[in-house]
């Protein structure tokens, strides 16, 4: 099957969103890999901006705060710690859920592995390494088509992300920054410092093979440019990000 490849570079967490809910309004099967500038948290679609998220926190350090149209926990996004994929494919390829983040978490682990790293799947929707989660992702369908996007982490900063989110008392949180420490891992702490085009390269082929998928570099069609405009909106509003 063929799947248009979009390499982005660093876009703010509004127009991010926008683009990834554009593709899944387009349906055109798509691999998209991305990063954050500035960095940001996403919530899940059906959490609290204000039971998350340590606005004063977050507005301090300048981090974007968004609302995602897919399920799951709050994510910081480092500009520097992660790449994120997203992809669009029509849910007729894997119709039940389960099955359909084990077959994108088994294109993950193959490119991971081509890296170097050993992952397996984990829980419902996790990639681990050592035992340690390396990506996780969340998913959304509508109208008969996957959007499906997630985490590949390069670097973690546990200390930052914990002073961005919600989190009571210093000595829970000295204890709870260990606990998650312990528990996610990166890239660059697995294996040291690896260059970026190799880290994308290898999961573009990780997608490639592991979907049986011909792969062409392309970019983002006029209606899809109008209608992310328009998305971009809808996501910098407080009404969709605080309606909960």
């Amino acid at each position: 099957m063929k799947f248009r490849l979009l390499l982005h570079e660093h876009e703010n967490a509004y127009k991010n969103m926008a683009i990834d809910e554009a593709l899944l309004n387009s349906g055109v099967p798509t691999l998209r890999l991305y990063k954050w500038k500035p960095s940001a948290i996403s919530i899940g679609y059906f959490q609290s901006m204000e039971e998350e998220v340590n606005m004063d926190a977050c507005h301090r350090n300048g981090i974007n705060v968004i609302r995602r149209i897919t399920g799951g926990g709050a994510v910081y996004h480092d500009s520097i710690g992660e790449i994120t994929y997203s992809i669009v494919l029509p849910a007729s390829m894997f119709p039940s859920i389960p099955e359909s983040y084990k077959a994108i978490g088994r294109c993950l682990i193959n490119g991971l592995e081509r890296i170097g790293l050993e992952a397996e799947y984990a829980g419902i929707n996790d990639i681990v390494v050592n035992g340690k989660k390396i990506s996780g992702s969340a998913q959304t369908r509508r109208h008969g088509i996957i959007l499906q996007h997630g985490t590949i982490l390069l670097k973690v900063n546990v200390k930052k992300m914990f002073s961005l989110l919600k989190v009571t008392e210093k000595k829970i949180m000295d204890k709870e920054i260990k606990r998650v420490e312990e528990r996610v891992t990166s890239i660059e702490k697995e294996i040291g410092k690896v260059n970026e085009e190799e880290i994308k390269e290898a999961i573009i082929k990780g997608f490639q093979i592991g979907l049986n998928a011909e792969l062409e570099e392309g970019e983002l069609n006029e209606k899809e440019i109008k209608d992310a405009m328009q998305l971009v909106k809808k996501y910098e509003s407080k009404e969709w990000n605080f309606k909960r």
